[in-house]
């Protein structure tokens, strides 16, 4: 069984706090379908419900930790220390809220720690199929308990791609459309859930053998980033740039898939 870290404990046990309420916000999802005023508001609060049980939860654990999250953006410590000044929590209390809007069983809470500007930690948590994905630097990345290693495919003509595409009023349709006809014609399959960090997930667990998306925030990548590098897997800009935490496009893989899938969207 692997043995998870005190920080790891720390941040599996929000994220299941915050996962017990947010399932039984879903449940109300499909009675709100058919009222006048519709789900949108309830779930906005359901989003923010779960921010704040995150907040409380990893605020009292670490009270001397930062906090960006997607909600309330950048918070300082409760109560700040010289000796970790630099480290904050990144969080996405629902990150598939379209997914849960309409009532699709396919959502997660994301948890990153930051320390330097570098991510350290993270954990991925989609409540309704529980399964928890955790990692920390230099202690490799699990799926509940189990070892995780990005999938050993070669060649992208057996390789399955997750993506996310651009909607109304976000992202450039002409160049992801470009970039779809490339992949489609160069891969076993693509699929678009609607769930970054779960796609990012997937990629560490072998479940895809890549993932790219543009226009993402923070708060999207940062914890499946942890995941994929601990996997093995590498992780760049779109166009094979260093990837940062403020980077406008990202591209998960293997080494060998990785070199193919730059090439492959350069030529877009």
């Amino acid at each position: 069984m692997a043995v998870r870290s005190a920080i790891i404990n720390v941040m599996t046990r929000a994220a299941d706090k915050a996962a017990r309420r947010l399932k039984r916000d879903f449940g109300e999802v499909e009675n709100l379908q058919v009222s006048r005023k519709g789900p949108a508001d309830f779930v906005s609060s359901a989003d923010l419900k779960a921010e704040q049980i995150l907040r409380d939860e990893l605020g009292r654990a670490r009270p001397d930790y930062a906090f960006l999250m997607e909600e309330s953006g950048h918070t300082a410590a409760s109560q700040p220390s010289t000796d970790t000044a630099q480290r904050r929590w990144i969080v996405d209390p629902l990150d598939g809220t379209t997914n849960f809007l309409h009532g699709l069983p396919h959502f997660a809470i994301s948890i990153a720690l930051e320390e330097r500007g570098e991510i350290i930690a993270g954990v991925v948590y989609d409540p309704i199929k529980d399964e928890m994905f955790w990692a920390e630097k230099g202690a490799g990345a699990y799926l509940n308990d189990r070892r995780l290693r990005v999938s050993g495919r070669s060649n992208l003509a057996n390789a399955v791609v997750g993506t996310g595409s651009p909607f109304k009023g976000h992202g450039e349709a002409p160049k992801f459309l470009a970039e779809l006809n490339a992949v489609i014609g160069a891969t076993a399959g693509m699929r678009r859930w609607g769930v970054a960090s779960l796609d990012l997930a997937y990629v560490a667990a072998g479940r895809f053998d890549a993932f790219w998306e543009r226009n993402l925030s923070t708060w999207d990548t940062a914890a499946g980033v942890a995941l994929v590098r601990e996997a093995g897997g590498y992780v760049s800009q779109v166009e094979g740039k260093p990837f940062r935490s403020d980077s406008p496009s990202i591209l998960a893989a293997n080494d060998t898939l990785h070199s193919s899938m730059v090439s492959l969207l350069r030529g877009v």
